[in-house]
């Protein structure tokens, strides 16, 4: 008898990944990916917010997807999504609720604490890192409170199954394991295991009830084993752009990456502890650029619109004429900010927030509308 499709699927070592449905193609309609990299990321992401917000985008936005210190960013923005305040498509209100808490968040260290308190209290240094979501950012709110338009996706990795575990509003759900249904989890649960950077704030563990599982959902996993308890890492493990569920869903893609680099090193460290990080960075480094040339690819052929930007990017290449003024070296020297939740002060907060803003209005300009007006630096002392 010939072999299931089904195990042969699972036997290659490329699989295919389910679409959100079975529609064939991406859909019309315009998602936001918003990538990893710790604090720099999540300010990074304040900048490119706002610009989108002055361009009138961020209101036509479908889905918002994202990974990591990313994550931190977008569970703000959708836990305060309906108190904008939208008139003529700017939200009036975007400074209040989302830069303001934001920065106040980036004013406080949060990474330290958490680890010296998981090594040393009761609780896992990732619940610490949780609670201080909690306490600062989203209190209790659950997915559910989240609005239904744009659809919010936090994506982690599950450590499990090695595939993308994505949180949303509508079901949370590994395609191996299955979904959950309308999940009450805690924007703060769902973030704190989207931006579990391994080794030290990695992993997040969730107990479940297997019934909760919609009944036919899954593959190969769908079994109790895999679903009574969740063991997930950093989404950016697994896709650093939080690109994949943006990507299969709609035509138009904008890509905002605030994700490190890998420095080349003549002699790395040899001792376990230190080669295991470097192996990690080797990894993300993989990931990122087959994710990038994904997206800038298919840009060139045509099969998506929209436009990349990232951290790293010299706005000099978009060869605009009236680009904002960012120096290339100025600008490397904010994307070489370790990736910490370590506290930035107002100064740093304020360069990394115009970075991101002018870099995405070059893009914008060169690759979305070029008859939109040039933006001004949220802080007038530029980069």
């Amino acid at each position: 008898m010939p072999a299931d499709p089904l195990h042969q699927q699972l036997a290659s070592p490329a699989q295919p990944i389910p679409p959100d449905d079975l529609g064939e193609g991406p859909e019309d309609g315009m998602a936001l990916c918003l990538s990893g990299g710790g604090y720099r990321a999540m300010v990074f992401h304040i900048g490119v917010l706002w610009r989108l917000n002055e361009a009138k985008l961020l209101e036509r936005l479908q889905r918002i997807s994202s990974v990591s210190g990313g994550s931190i960013t977008a569970g703000v923005l959708g836990t305060r999504w309906t108190k904008l305040g939208f008139q003529n498509g700017v939200g009036q209100n975007f400074v209040r609720e989302v830069v303001e808490p934001l920065r106040q968040f980036a004013s406080r260290t949060i990474d330290a604490g958490a680890i010296v308190g998981g090594i040393f209290l009761p609780g896992t240094i990732a619940d610490r890192v949780a609670s201080a979501y909690r306490k600062f950012l989203f209190g209790t709110a659950s997915l559910q409170s989240l609005p239904d338009v744009p659809r919010f996706v936090f994506n982690a990795t599950s450590v499990q199954s090695g595939v993308l575990w994505r949180f949303s509003k509508p079901y949370m759900a590994d395609y191996r394991v299955g979904r959950v249904l309308s999940p009450d989890v805690e924007i703060a649960v769902a973030v704190g295991a989207s931006s579990a950077f391994p080794p030290v704030l990695s992993p997040v563990e969730m107990h479940l009830d297997p019934a909760k599982f919609e009944a036919g959902s899954g593959t190969d996993l769908a079994s109790s084993e895999y679903r009574s308890q969740i063991v997930l890492t950093d989404g950016g493990v697994y896709d650093n752009l939080g690109l994949e569920t943006a990507w299969k869903r709609y035509r138009t893609i904008l890509v905002s990456d605030a994700g490190g680099r890998m420095a080349p090193d003549a002699d790395p460290e040899h001792d376990w502890a230190r080669h295991a990080l470097r192996i990690l960075d080797v990894i993300d480094n993989q990931v990122r650029s087959l994710r990038k040339r994904q997206v800038i690819e298919a840009f060139k052929r045509g099969d998506r619109t929209g436009a990349y930007w990232g951290i790293r990017t010299n706005i000099a290449d978009y060869q605009l004429a009236d680009s904002l003024a960012c120096p290339f070296d100025r600008t490397m020297a904010l994307a070489n900010i370790a990736t910490r939740l370590q506290k930035m002060d107002d100064g740093l907060q304020e360069r990394v927030i115009n970075w991101g803003y002018a870099v995405c209005d070059a893009a914008l300009r060169k690759h979305v509308d070029a008859k939109l007006p040039k933006g001004q630096f949220p802080y007038p002392r530029g980069v």
